[in-house]
């Protein structure tokens, strides 16, 4: 049915403990600075609204809390490259070491371990996050090339079809380009380009079995993160009530955040681990085809620039001969 297997991926979120709470501390930070900046934006809204009417102090109530919770989502962008460095590249390295088995070290110490297998792999966060946006960018054009196919289809309301086709594809995929950042960590590459290049090479030439595995996953993570939306539903509630002038949907957005942090704390670097887990058994002793490669160069653009990098890097390398002789 799948090729991953959930017990072991639950050991692994177990053994990377620390780093679980790491991202729990965080990305429940960041849900909770949502809420007040919301709540602090709605009250400043809220009392400007005392010069008029009730229409008048309603509108401002809104568009204060809309402001605050704008506030938020600029500075989320802002730290879009640290997160991804410090808190996503970080865990996938340690979860990698472990399916190799490999021992780490315990408490803070595993995260520091990370930190300096991230630097030791990618030098900067703008690097990485070059990387990754380059991996999102071909992962786009396979799942056009996927799109593509069920368009050929002759399935009554194709058209209708395909619009569920391509939600749920965009879901899954959402997983694979850490899988792919994964890959660069296992092969211990010197060029983090190239690593991510014949990653990808792989990925398609495997592109059925790893949809289906992603297919299974995005049924599980966003079943688990519905339920987990329904219990966060009770004190979301409360803190709506206690926003000035409450608004009727604050609690479901509330709850929405709060559902979001566990999702991206926990689930995701189980479903990334599960992923890693089929990713991993699908391309044992293979090799990047050169058909998949020169197709993947023709689809896309992003791809042929991370080619061009790639070999960038690898012609900055030094030889083994130019270090003798420096």
């Amino acid at each position: 049915m799948w090729d991953f297997r959930i017990g072991q991926s639950v050991g692994l979120m177990v053994k990377t403990m620390p780093f679980l709470l790491f991202r729990l501390a965080v990305y429940f930070g960041v849900a909770l600075a949502y809420v007040l900046m919301t709540g602090v934006g709605a009250g400043v809204g809220w009392g400007i609204g005392g010069f008029g009417d009730e229409g008048f102090r309603a509108a401002t109530t809104f568009w204060g809390g809309a402001i605050g919770f704008g506030i938020v989502g600029v500075i989320m962008y802002v730290l879009r490259e640290y997160l991804l460095y410090m808190v996503k590249a970080g865990h996938i390295a340690v979860l990698v070491e472990l399916l190799e088995g490999q021992s780490l070290p315990h408490g803070r110490s595993q995260i520091q371990h990370a930190t300096a297998s991230v630097k030791e792999r990618f030098g900067q966060a703008s690097a990485l996050f070059a990387v990754d946006q380059l991996i999102k960018g071909v992962l786009k054009t396979l799942t056009g090339l996927v799109r593509g196919v069920f368009r050929l289809l002759p399935i009554p309301g194709a058209q209708q079809f395909l619009r569920v086709v391509q939600m749920f594809l965009r879901i899954a995929v959402g997983f694979i380009d850490e899988v792919i950042l994964a890959y660069s960590f296992r092969t211990r590459a010197d060029n983090p380009w190239g690593a991510s290049r014949d990653g990808l090479v792989l990925y398609g030439q495997n592109l059925k079995p790893m949809f289906k595995n992603a297919a299974w996953l995005a049924l599980i993570v966003y079943g688990l993160s519905f339920v987990i939306f329904l219990v966060m539903l009770a004190p979301a509630a409360l803190v709506a009530y206690l926003i000035p002038g409450g608004w009727s949907a604050t609690g479901v957005v509330v709850a929405l955040l709060f559902a979001w942090s566990v999702k991206v704390a926990v689930l995701e670097p189980f479903a990334i681990t599960c992923m890693m887990q089929a990713y991993f058994k699908t391309i044992e002793g293979q090799a990047p085809d050169p058909e998949w490669e020169a197709k993947l160069d023709g689809m896309s653009k992003k791809f042929r620039t991370l080619k061009e990098k790639a070999t960038g890097s690898q012609e900055a390398a030094p030889t083994p001969a130019a270090e003798s002789r420096s």
